[in-house]
């Protein structure tokens, strides 16, 4: 829906950004593994709301098995670009895909915010035709359109790579590469605006991840390890960045949200040597980019009898690094470790040497660590995590990927989310919330959105 001014919730800034109201509702992509449709819900997040720390409304899918994923809005503060051709869109509309099943669903939030529905569903047949891709997994609002990216082909192989969107319509447009070089495998992407730079990370085919890690293919290198550099106006490859195979699987990139800063960070799953885990910087020096490992997170020692059959092996848990969120002001790096259990805070003010200002334990694969709302131990982990705008909250949810759940909780995932308070005045250092805690049950939540806006839903072309 087009407006005569543009949205209100679309920022010139990242610091007007965080200057703008707290959030009040929070959207979350929620995965059915019991033969029931999946679902968007949306969560109370008003501390003066009688329903606070609640699901309010809910909208579920028409199909059964979509796995639904990254999702994001159809437009935001991107808009406000000076060569943006949509700036008076509004953010009104959710594009969620399917990363199994390829469908994907357009939700408006309005006029009721706690009353979600599906406006438009495109099938895969229709995905297919038009870009010749397969299982989208991200969704990103850029100044020309919406980009999504899929991780390969319909039969199941790659390349995977990035289609455009129409701001209108929702009709996918094409494949985004015009010369895609090397590039074979895909998982994340994101740009650096004020350098005409995307950037795309590696996974795996849907062949390659569909049924869980494959300890072949991890043990032989040949899941994801490196980064792609792309003239963003030409959609034209320009370099590889490549860590090395012993540095398997680049997933979740963060660029610098200030649009002079060429640099982001990029989350490494696991080491074929040790087990750890790593943080990588990318940037741009002296008009080259390259990439530097700035954080290592080892494995913790455990008890054999008490890991899933894949780890009992090893002796250990890996920390298992699936998400990684960067606050606003490109001060606070927030890493989800999945395997160990733990959430950890770096202040990435000077990125090339991050220091590690806090930890939150919850779940884990050994520890179980409970949360004050909740009865026992839980399972599951902090997954996927996200940041409020004006960087005082941390939300963060336990499931990561269905036929990957069941490897490392063969017990089933019961699901929850909760949130941290971050103290952001006096050094750093986070909470967890002990009063926030929302619990899914059978029910496995995913990606989180937050109402107006979050720290990876908006890219910025003015810089603070």
């Amino acid at each position: 829906m087009a407006t005569l001014k543009p949205d209100p919730t679309y920022y010139p800034s990242p610091r007007m950004a965080m200057q703008a109201p707290p959030e009040e509702l929070a959207y979350v992509v929620v995965l059915n593994p019991n033969g029931r449709p999946d679902a968007l819900a949306v969560m109370d997040v008003d501390p003066g709301s009688s329903t606070h720390g609640q699901i309010v409304g809910r909208v579920d899918m028409p199909e059964m098995g979509d796995e639904l994923h990254h999702f994001g809005w159809n437009a935001c503060s991107a808009s406000l670009c000076p060569y943006a051709p949509h700036p008076h869109i509004e953010r009104r509309y959710l594009v969620v895909p399917g990363l199994r099943s390829s469908r994907i669903h357009v939700i408006d939030t309005k006029p009721d915010p706690t009353r979600p529905k599906i406006v438009k569903v495109i099938e895969p047949e229709e995905l297919h035709e038009r870009t010749g891709y397969s299982r989208p997994h991200t969704t990103h609002c850029g100044p020309d359109g919406i980009y999504m990216n899929a991780l390969g082909t319909p039969d199941g192989n790659g390349p995977g790579g990035v289609f455009v969107m129409d701001h209108d319509t929702f009709e996918p447009l094409g494949k985004w590469e015009v010369d895609r070089g090397p590039q074979q495998l895909a998982y994340d992407f994101w740009w650096h605006l004020g350098h005409d730079t995307m950037i795309t990370s590696e996974w795996g085919t849907p062949n390659m991840v569909e049924a869980g890690l494959d300890p072949e293919i991890l043990l032989g290198g040949g899941y994801g390890h490196r980064l792609h550099v792309w003239d963003l106006r030409r959609r034209k490859h320009l370099k590889e960045l490549d860590l090395g195979a012993e540095y398997q699987m680049v997933l979740e990139l963060r660029p610098a949200h200030d649009p002079t800063r060429a640099y982001g960070f990029a989350g490494v799953v696991v080491s074929l040597k040790d087990l750890s885990a790593s943080i990588w910087l990318w940037y741009n020096e002296n008009g080259r980019w390259d990439i530097r490992k700035v954080i290592d997170i080892p494995a913790e020692p455990a008890d054999p009898d008490l890991l899933p059959p894949m780890l009992q092996g090893f002796g250990a848990v890996p920390p298992l690094v699936s998400d990684i969120n960067l606050s606003l002001d490109d001060r606070f790096l927030y890493v989800s470790c999945w395997g160990t259990g733990e959430m950890l805070q770096y202040d990435v003010s000077d990125p090339f040497n991050p220091r590690h200002t806090g930890s939150i334990h919850l779940g884990g694969i050994v520890r179980r660590t409970g949360h004050p709302a909740s009865e026992g131990p839980l399972n599951g982990a902090p997954q996927m995590v996200e940041v409020s705008r004006d960087g005082r909250r941390v939300y963060f949810s336990n499931s990561l990927y269905s036929s990957w759940d069941e490897q490392f909780y063969p017990e089933g995932i019961k699901g929850w989310v909760a949130k941290a308070d971050v103290n952001v005045d006096n050094g750093g250092g986070f909470t967890l919330d002990p009063d926030f805690f929302v619990d899914f049950g059978d029910e496995r939540p995913h990606q989180i959105r937050l109402q107006g806006g979050d720290s990876s839903s908006d890219s910025f072309c003015y810089p603070s």
